[in-house]
């Protein structure tokens, strides 16, 4: 029985032949998928050739060479591009190849050498290629372009020049498995999916994204289509929001992400908040047992200021909010001012190894409140101090 799959022409002679993962619920064992993701894969057809543009993740080969039967013979591709090694982009290399034997593979110098070392192919058949490099395909020509550390050493873009669609990989891409494929038939929504991908992401890679979108000022692009999530062929919305995000420009608001076993740290989290919205700041508390980390990347993208609340416990603080700011520090935001609340029994704890992380961050410690027991009335006007120091700051 040959069961049909879904294959969309998103442009000329260009099909959409990537698959969704519902089940997926993690990335990396570190980032939550709430609402799965997709392994984008495009197949582009030619007079002469045909290119297909990334793979798919390990278990899903079988999909791509389904849907590649829907509109071309596989056996008869000749160009299998590698715009990055990552296995959810690059492990059906392998299957594609053993296919279509003679189709080349192209990559980076670096992406040649990484290929190589993760993934069953002949040495002979991958070639590099460099920036500027093009390939005809027959009335459709395809051109590559150097993006290194988006988000590994050697990704790269490929550009559809006469239908001006840029494949772009990681870069722009957001983690939803969604029934549509544009974004403007998603809604809005698209946005804040992307922003939280690119925390998660491509926070860390800031000036190298930076880099690549100044590159692209160069080119017309009418469509992007990345390798996770929707495709924007309607695409200034979403470049203008990561020139925002990668400009280093932070928002008047303060994340402050938290935990309480008992309530005291919740109530000193509440009349900080408070205060701070009270004073015309955005204040946004995140309760980190119960909210999903990805939304958590998003949020540090453009908060100016971040508070870690917790309790002591074993001496230091609590555990996942040790987690969240070892966490935030490797994502690198660029938020300007830190702070830290905290409660405890008996003995502290917590403020000092919390500062010790926090100022090892490019921002800075604005202060520490540290509260033994229930907090008392003088203790929640140190926390309202502290918010107030934070309002003037970011004013």
């Amino acid at each position: 029985m040959t069961i049909p799959r879904e294959v969309r022409e998103i442009s000329s002679g260009v099909y959409w032949v990537g698959v969704r993962d519902w089940e997926r619920k993690f990335f990396d064992k570190l980032v939550p998928l709430p609402e799965g993701t997709t392994y984008n894969s495009y197949l582009i057809q030619g007079e002469d050739k045909t290119a297909l543009v990334d793979t798919v993740n390990p278990g899903f080969e079988k999909d791509l060479e389904e849907k590649v039967k829907q509109v071309t013979d596989p056996e008869s591709l000749d160009y299998l591009i590698m715009n990055h090694a990552e296995p959810d982009h690059a492990n059906g290399l392998s299957h594609m190849a053993s296919l279509a034997k003679d189709a080349e593979i192209l990559a980076t110098e670096k992406g040649k050498e990484m290929a190589l070392s993760l993934y069953d192919l002949p040495e002979d058949r991958v070639r590099i290629v460099e920036e500027g490099d093009i390939i005809d395909l027959g009335g459709k020509t395809l051109e590559f372009i150097d993006a290194p550390w988006l988000h590994w050493p050697e990704t790269m873009f490929t550009y559809f020049q006469e239908e001006r669609v840029l494949f772009s990989c990681d870069f722009f891409g957001a983690h939803i498995a969604t029934p549509k494929i544009f974004a403007d038939e998603f809604g809005e929504g698209y946005i804040e999916r992307a922003k939280d991908y690119f925390g998660e992401i491509m926070m860390p890679f800031r000036p190298r994204a930076k880099r690549a979108l100044e590159k692209l000022e160069s080119y017309e692009v009418s469509t992007i289509a990345p390798s996770h999530g929707v495709i924007y062929r309607n695409p200034e919305g979403i470049l203008a929001a990561h020139r925002s995000w990668t400009s280093s420009e932070v928002a008047e608001k303060v994340l402050i992400p938290y935990i309480s076993m008992w309530g005291s740290t919740a109530e000193m989290v509440h009349v900080l908040t408070e205060s701070i919205a009270a004073a015309g700041v955005d204040a946004v508390p995140f309760e980190v047992s119960s909210q999903s980390l990805d939304t958590l990347a998003g949020e540090l993208v453009d908060s100016a200021g971040v508070v870690f609340g917790t309790p002591t416990v074993l001496a230091g603080p609590h555990p996942q909010i040790i987690y969240i700011a070892t966490l935030a520090k490797k994502l690198n935001p660029p938020t300007k001012y830190f702070g830290v609340v905290e409660s405890h029994g008996w003995a502290g704890g917590a403020v000092r190894e919390l500062s010790e992380l926090v100022e090892g961050m490019t921002g800075e410690l604005l202060g520490a409140v540290e509260v033994k027991g229930s907090p008392e009335d003088d203790d929640l006007e140190r926390v309202v101090e502290l918010g107030g120091k934070f309002v003037e700051e970011i004013k």
